[in-house]
């Protein structure tokens, strides 16, 4: 995960609940839930808020709520609330339903207490980011989601060797791992390369080791 920042309600969104201050997200108009998956997708710099790999376009994932609608009814129209997720079933949103979720993208711990490693499995280091993974099935043992662990492999080893660092090897320089590190976190015309924030991970560990 990656820690999202998220940003004013977009307009639409604002007046639609002053005009129905009754309702709740299933009555929302199909146009503003895309103005509103539109948005989220660019905050979040087209990477799914879960497992972070790369989202294409609006027809590609979902609104997902991270407390889930059925918990708390009154929270379905929050902005603050929802974030985009990939369509992959059996992971992330689709995972996710009406389970509760300890460990979100919207707190910064998520970047500390999720530790990816260059196999393509995650490890949680604390309960409640164990629960999350288990929750959001994010590939902690191959059993569980052997495709996402293959797919974050690969990927991430592809981000490393665009950048002149074999996965294996790893890179002891602690200033070249700064500048990568800082490189890697600036998105590139509003999108980042998929499981980025993995990699970056994977990065902040080599300079803790």
């Amino acid at each position: 995960m990656r820690t999202i920042s998220k940003e004013a309600e977009p307009p639409c969104l604002a007046a639609w609940k002053r005009t129905n201050p009754h309702k709740r997200y299933k009555e929302l108009t199909e146009d503003i839930r895309r103005i509103i998956r539109q948005h989220i997708l660019e905050e979040q710099f087209y990477l799914c808020a879960y497992c972070c790999q790369q989202i294409q376009n609006i027809d590609a994932c979902h609104n997902e709520h991270i407390e889930a609608q059925k918990l708390n009814p009154k929270r379905t129209l929050d902005f603050s609330n929802i974030v985009a997720s990939c369509n992959t079933p059996n992971q992330c949103g689709n995972a996710h339903k009406s389970q509760h979720l300890p460990l979100t993208p919207l707190m910064t711990e998520c970047e500390t207490e999720l530790r990816f490693k260059i196999s393509g499995r995650v490890e949680g280091m604390s309960e409640r980011a164990r629960v999350t993974i288990q929750v959001l099935n994010l590939g902690d043992d191959e059993k569980n989601n052997r495709s996402l662990i293959e797919k974050r492999k690969q990927l991430s080893n592809a981000l490393l060797w665009a950048n002149d660092i074999n996965p294996n090897e790893g890179l002891e320089d602690e200033e070249l791992l700064e500048m990568l590190i800082s490189d890697l976190s600036q998105p590139q015309q509003g999108k980042m390369e998929p499981f980025t924030p993995v990699v970056i991970n994977i990065l902040k560990s080599w300079l803790q080791s």
